[in-house]
């Protein structure tokens, strides 16, 4: 293969939520004179910031953002739509000789975005609306509880309450006899589009559920409750995909009296380390994923210079 027709390279920034990607992330970009691609599946949604723990304005004035704010949160933002726009965003980047530092948390927006996805598993509008219709009827535990005799693997990687997801993986079983899950396994994610250095960032399991408590204590603090009482209040329905989301399913539930508010902080803290446990048993499947502490960023430095090709002291604001 010639130099010409070798991949780009990018940096991908991965990890669970909490950890602090944002930070590693900005210092390095800085650093490299590079721009952050964001790779979470909630911060992609105007209005919903502080539930989502979206870089900051001083963070964003540090480090340019992209793929923040892009949808409404009415839309079905999917995996497949975020890598149709997060190419063209790291091709502009690219041509500008600017490195992308894909940053996030959402392993299979990762995925999708450095390997591709598979066909598009068939859809069948009435078989819809029929599991649609189970799920009132039934609620979202029996539904999830169908997809666990159905589609195992898929039943461990969608949470209970993910409505809409487990009854797409129930519609591809009903309709191919086959689980959703075989339908990504046969596909492999093998299509190489970036030549890609992914650091994981990791800490003690301990440590990172404490800071992921103090991370909740602190949403808090900035204003989450009037966050989602406001999202409410601009007609956003507490069905919608975005907002039955980690966290503010939560709090739809406090503000309308569905649960007593220390309840519903404790269950949002469980659930925060539990999609954390989610996401370290993801990336940690990757073997290509190098894994460093959040306070090692002079040690990915030089793994980022080493991996362009650069003089270790000739990575300060540098671009490709």
């Amino acid at each position: 293969m010639t130099e010409d027709l070798k991949p780009p390279k990018i940096i991908v920034i991965c990890g669970p939520t909490g950890v602090g990607k944002t930070g590693f992330a900005i210092d390095l970009a800085r650093r490299f004179g590079g721009q952050i691609v964001g790779a979470d599946s909630m911060q992609i949604y105007r209005f919903m910031d502080v539930g989502t723990a979206k870089p900051t304005t001083a963070e964003r004035a540090a480090v340019k953002h992209h793929m923040v704010d892009v949808a409404d949160p009415r839309h079905n933002f999917d995996a497949a739509e975020f890598a149709s726009q997060a190419h063209v965003c790291i091709a502009g980047l690219l041509r500008d000789a600017i490195l992308p530092f894909v940053t996030g948390g959402t392993g299979l927006y990762i995925k999708a975005l450095l390997h591709g996805l598979s066909e598009a598993a068939p859809s069948d509008p009435a078989v819809r609306n029929t599991l649609r219709r189970d799920l009132r009827e039934t609620g979202a535990a029996a539904m999830h509880g169908r997809l666990v005799h159905v589609d195992a693997p898929a039943a461990r990687r969608i949470h209970p309450n993910d409505s809409y997801r487990v009854i797409r993986a129930l519609e591809v079983h009903a309709i191919t006899g086959r689980p959703l899950s075989h339908h990504h396994k046969s596909h492999g994610f093998a299509t190489r589009r970036y030549d890609a250095l992914q650091i994981g960032l990791s800490l003690p399991r301990e440590e990172l559920y404490e800071r992921i408590d103090r991370r909740v204590d602190m949403m808090l603090d900035q204003g989450f409750i009037e966050e989602v009482r406001a999202l409410l209040d601009k007609g956003y329905s507490d069905s919608l995909k975005a907002m039955q989301s980690l966290g503010y399913r939560h709090m739809v539930d406090y503000i309308h009296g569905r649960m007593e508010r220390e309840e519903a902080v404790r269950l949002m803290k469980r659930d925060h380390r539990r999609y954390a446990k989610r996401q370290m048993t993801w990336f940690r499947a990757d073997a290509r994923v190098q894994w460093l502490a959040p306070d090692q960023t002079d040690a990915a430095a030089r793994m980022i210079s080493a991996f362009l090709n650069l003089d270790s002291s000739d990575d300060q604001g540098k671009g490709m």
